[in-house]
């Protein structure tokens, strides 16, 4: 006769996702506009922290 596996225990649930960051859309970061000269003409964009959510990309709690 052959022998029997014991029974695993059934999987806990996954862990609830957190919501993305509204602003950041999850990346952590935001790009802002680089601007130079005397009449502050935009050139570019620069990457930044998301203040919003501290650079984790987490919705922050309400």
């Amino acid at each position: 006769m052959a022998t029997r596996k014991p029974a695993t225990p059934p999987l806990p649930p996954p862990a609830a996702t957190p919501d993305e960051c509204p602003v950041c859309k999850g990346s952590g970061e935001v790009a802002r506009p680089v601007r130079v000269g005397r009449n502050r003409r935009t050139v570019g964009q620069q990457a930044g922290l998301c203040l919003n959510c501290l650079g984790s990309g987490e919705a922050p709690a309400p």
